[in-house]
């Protein structure tokens, strides 16, 4: 068995009681939330809200400046090195601008983590991606170069090389931004299919409301620091939460600030700027 490990396989993330932050500044505190395989986990919440810091906590980019982040049945903050490494092999991330390599085409794009991670042979590999860019729609797009293909497709070009390892829990960042209403149903429909047929956990790191809501399971709402609502998409729908129905509603006027909070540090930067000569 290995260390820390939790009895529940069907549990993939949790995080109990976790506040999360960067030096002494603090992003969001009282953080409870579960990830179970089969489900889509959507994370939302306005700009700067914290959504992108949930998943670097998750991943062990950062740790944890209160309570427990568990993936796998470990706990991420005792993981060593190579325990941590081995954790985010579990892993697929979606990253927010797709992070492709320019100078490789399609296919060696979504070959790149088999050829890092495993030692399976060039047959393997060229029918293993051939089988994730046929799932994205993109099989016969292959032998294009990125600067060749949209930005839509870019997108799932990134989709295909994040679940390329068949991963157990997929992290996407933002996976709906700067894209047509076309390939955003695509792309929201892909992410339910591929959790339903690898058995997956998915995380949704986004704002978008209709979407998100289509195809999710259960939905966290984050913003003034904190975990302002959690539920599924129906329970959330009905929710009177004045929070809840300003960003579920696009509300310009609400308890959910346009302007980003006054720190300690930045008070201490503006005196620095006015002690100038």
């Amino acid at each position: 068995m290995e260390p820390h490990s939790s009895q529940n396989p069907e549990q993939l993330l949790d995080f109990s009681g976790v506040a999360l932050g960067y030096g002494d500044f603090t992003v969001l505190r009282d953080i409870d939330l579960q990830v179970q395989r089969g489900q889509v986990v959507a994370m939302m919440g306005g700009s700067g809200s914290g959504k992108t810091t949930l998943l670097r906590g998750a991943t062990g980019q950062i740790t944890a400046q209160q309570g427990r982040i568990t993936a796998f049945g470990q706990d991420v903050a005792k993981a060593t090195p190579d325990e941590l490494r081995k954790l985010r092999q579990r892993m697929g991330v979606l990253f927010q601008q797709g992070a492709l390599f320019t100078d490789l085409n399609v296919f060696e794009n979504v070959a790149f983590p088999l050829r890092e991670h495993t030692q399976i042979s060039e047959d393997q590999i060229v029918e293993c991606v051939l089988d994730k860019l046929n799932a994205v729609g993109l099989r016969a797009a292959a032998h294009l170069k990125i600067s060749e293909i949209s930005g839509g497709m870019a997108r799932r070009v990134a989709l295909a090389r994040a679940i390329v390892l068949e991963p157990e829990l997929i992290l996407y960042d933002e996976p709906f931004a700067g894209l047509d209403p076309i390939s955003l149903g695509i792309t929201a429909q892909l992410i339910r299919d591929l959790t339903d047929r690898l058995n997956c956990g998915s995380i949704l790191i986004t704002h978008d409301v209709i979407e998100s809501f289509a195809i999710a399971d259960q939905v966290y709402v984050v913003g003034q620091g904190r975990l302002l609502a959690s539920g599924s998409p129906a329970t959330l729908s009905e929710s009177t939460n004045p929070y809840v129905r300003q960003f579920l509603d696009g509300q310009p006027d609400g308890p959910i600030a346009f302007h980003y909070p006054e720190t300690q540090a930045f008070k201490q930067w503006l005196g620095q700027q006015r002690g100038r000569p």
